[in-house]
């Protein structure tokens, strides 16, 4: 199994990246919101994370054909994988209706903002029903996907769900909690730990 490529990013279509890595170029499918966060990285090195998935019916006489698809970070992975793991949404499914970024379809989820979802591409209400569903109470670590102020892709994501349920612990609100998350990441400080995110949020509180 592939788990990462690295190379130069020789073009990009509608569905796909094309990357040089080594006497290769090598099809990537990327979904919308990873296409457009590679636009600007035309004939730059760029390293995108991957699964793979097998395309294909044998049984109707077709063959079966390897296929990558690519991701800037690990939490937009594991986000894509919960959602083809809902009945009705395969991979190709995913690939069309993922158009908004992973933070905005994780909040509508958690949310159970099901009219949200039926606007995605090829996402019915009924779809939209299986998703929140399934997934609606695993949704808090993407619905607070911040890319900056935190060191490590999967450990950002344990501290900022970490830190999020501490405030809702004591007392404040799911809007609050994001709110103020947002808030002290936006400084562009480097946390390592909940303490040190809770003690910058309430230090910037005491200081307005």
């Amino acid at each position: 199994m592939i788990s990462s490529i690295r190379g130069r990013l020789k073009s990009l279509e509608a569905t796909a990246a094309y990357i040089q890595a080594g006497p290769f170029v090598l099809e990537v499918y990327v979904p919308d919101f990873v296409r457009r966060q590679l636009q600007g990285d035309i004939d730059q090195e760029v390293e995108l994370l991957t699964m793979d998935y097998l395309e294909g019916n044998p049984q109707k006489g077709g063959r079966l054909t390897p296929r990558l698809i690519g991701f800037k970070t690990e939490g937009e992975r594991a986000f894509f994988e919960l959602i083809c793991s809902v009945d009705g949404l395969g991979i190709k499914k995913a690939l069309q209706a993922i158009v908004r970024p992973v933070r905005e379809v994780a909040y509508a989820i958690e949310q159970q903002d099901t009219k949200a979802l039926s606007m995605l591409p090829g996402i019915g209400p009924a779809v939209a029903e299986r998703i929140v569903a399934k997934l609606r109470r695993k949704m808090t670590r993407f619905a607070l996907m911040v890319d900056r102020g935190l060191e490590g892709e999967g450990h950002a994501s344990d501290l900022i769900s970490e830190t999020y349920e501490a405030l809702l612990a004591l007392g404040h609100t799911a809007d609050d909690a994001r709110e103020k998350i947002d808030q002290v990441l936006a400084s562009g400080t480097k946390f390592k730990t909940v303490e040190a995110i809770l003690n910058a949020i309430y230090q910037q509180e005491y200081s307005t």
